[in-house]
């Protein structure tokens, strides 16, 4: 009888902890089918960041972003979780934080203005969590500060400056009918972390170059009122201005210029608000014809003959997307390559090394995978290869790779014009005679 009981009782002690394993290992599976990676993503949707190109990067960002969230990486769920900067340092520092200590996102992506990304990532850095800057271009953000969760595949502010001062020391006895030494140029930018480093890159290479420099000044991107700079542009007489601005302030700034009657040869703008062609339409009309602009290039005007094959359909893929969620948009931003692109290169080469290889998405883990990347040029939708720079280098965390390209609208196109290993056609220099600011 005792026999019979104790076989029965240890029956059941057998099922229950059965049952308890059985428990546990569907606890443990739960969790597994749970693991996700949550990402933080600030841009500006509101202020004058949005339509100077933030909004459209935010909408690079999200149509990659929207394609991964009904899919999983290596076992992880995409989340993301969006933030409105609101065109403001203080308010991007604070979503930041926010995003990090109360939504417990694993790492942060996005940021369109340098005068942002300065302070965010000393404070992303400080935290110890990964950070993934798919825009703001300034060296400031990353020079000499050997950061070691901050990566930027982006090409930087000082790379613009100097891109633009050699493409038109190139074409300037050519085209311009002068030699380098004879050529006066003015060089003017909003006061920002964004303005001041490609401003800086602009005078490296006017000196290289041997330019003549009558002009380099300053000036607040809120500024009301530009007429005193646009009367210091009538007496410098230049024959090129390169100008690095967001709008409205690169609007407020030529149609003063326009009602003065400033003329030069040739306009060359910087990212930002160049990159805008709707919004330079919108406020200057065909005044916007022969603009020149530097950015990362289209991912539409990218040279796919020699670009890694399994591109070019997610490039058509980006911009049939794009094309739903704006519609009638004359010209596809490169501000929305430029994120779609990056955060490409982030969900399909860092983040599945940093599961398989380092064991997760810690910050420790998405930073070994960031420094593995290797890839050559050609293998990114923006043209350029990607390698980081490491720890000890000035520019930890940038990318070495990476490069800007000269595009000029002409007739609501826009064409790659330098370098020429990129260019689609000849650039059109000086502006044409009957323009409204040319000086022919």
């Amino acid at each position: 009888m005792r026999l019979r009981m104790a076989a029965r009782l240890v029956r059941g002690l057998l099922v229950a902890i059965s049952a308890t394993g059985l428990a546990v290992s569907a606890a443990a599976q739960d969790k597994a089918q749970e693991r996700k990676l949550k990402i933080g993503v600030i841009y500006d949707l509101t202020g004058p960041l949005a339509g100077g190109g933030s909004e459209l990067q935010y909408t690079g960002a999200r149509i990659m972003l929207d394609q991964y969230s009904t899919k999983d990486v290596e076992g992880y769920k995409i989340e993301a979780i969006y933030a409105d900067a609101q065109s403001k340092p203080d308010i991007a520092i604070n979503e930041a934080i926010r995003l990090i200590e109360q939504e417990k996102v694993d790492m942060l992506l996005g940021f369109f203005s340098s005068a942002q990304c300065v302070p965010v990532a000393a404070r992303v850095e400080q935290l110890k969590k990964f950070m993934w800057i798919t825009t703001c271009i300034s060296s400031a953000v990353l020079e000499n500060k050997n950061y070691k969760y901050v990566f930027r595949p982006q090409a930087s502010g000082d790379q613009f400056g100097m891109m633009t001062m050699d493409f038109i020391a190139q074409n300037a006895k050519e085209k311009l009918g002068k030699d380098p030494k004879d050529l006066r140029v003015a060089i003017i930018h909003e006061d920002g972390a964004y303005g001041v480093d490609v401003a800086k890159g602009n005078e490296a290479g006017a000196k290289k170059a041997g330019f003549n420099i009558v002009l380099r000044e300053g000036y607040s991107a809120t500024a009301p009122d530009l007429s005193a700079l646009v009367t210091k542009l009538k007496r410098a007489k230049p024959d090129v201005v390169f100008h690095t601005g967001y709008n409205p302030d690169i609007t407020l700034l030529l149609r003063q210029a326009r009602e003065q009657g400033l003329k030069f040869g040739a306009l060359v703008g910087h990212g930002a608000g160049y990159g805008v062609y709707e919004k330079l339409k919108e406020g200057l009309g065909a005044d916007v014809n022969y603009v020149f602009n530097t950015d990362p290039i289209s991912i539409w005007l990218a040279n796919q003959k020699s670009m890694d094959p399994k591109l070019p359909p997610i490039i058509k893929a980006v911009g049939e997307e794009f094309d739903k969620r704006k519609p009638g948009v004359a010209i596809r931003s490169a501000h929305v390559g430029m994120a779609a692109s990056n955060t490409y290169l982030f969900l399909n080469d860092v983040l599945p090394r940093a599961i398989k290889k380092y064991g997760g998405v810690d910050p420790d883990s998405l930073r070994k995978a960031a420094l593995d990347t290797d890839i050559p040029e050609g293998g990114t939708m923006l043209g350029f290869g990607v390698k980081f720079h490491g720890e000890g280098s000035p520019m930890a965390g940038q990318n070495e790779r990476s490069f800007p390209v000269v595009i000029q609208y002409v007739d609501d196109k826009s064409y790659v014009v330098w370098p020429k290993s990129q260019a689609q056609r000849e650039a059109v220099l000086p502006l044409p005679k009957g323009t409204t600011y040319s000086n022919q």
